[in-house]
């Protein structure tokens, strides 16, 4: 199993878990978040915002299917045909176990 995390602009989301349903992976936790890329913020004027708004998706999934659901993010949240700076990242991490709270079983 794999854990995957994405950042991305709060204005994308509707249409990334739009995607991701469509390609079959329901199961989405969603949380507001606030930093900054490499670009370290972004200067208006003499005003830097160095806490951008993002929001952060989890969804774990079998490791044979991450690629997909990697390659449906970076889809549904790029902007415009070639990105641009501030679209977000996405960080894969390995899950060694998972458990459903309600009647205690191991795995997805």
């Amino acid at each position: 199993m794999q854990l995957i995390r994405a950042i991305v602009r709060p204005e994308k989301v509707p249409n990334v878990m739009q995607e991701l349903l469509s390609a079959n992976f329901p199961a989405i936790t969603k949380m507001s978040v606030f930093g900054r890329g490499r670009q370290k913020g972004v200067k208006i004027g003499e005003l830097v915002y160095d806490e951008i708004p993002k929001e952060m998706l989890l969804i774990v999934c079998e490791d044979d299917d991450t690629d997909d659901a990697v390659r449906v993010i970076l889809s549904a949240a790029k902007t415009g045909d070639t990105g641009n700076f501030g679209d977000g990242r996405i960080f894969v991490s390995p899950v060694e176990k998972a458990y459903t709270v309600s009647n205690g079983k191991e795995g997805l």
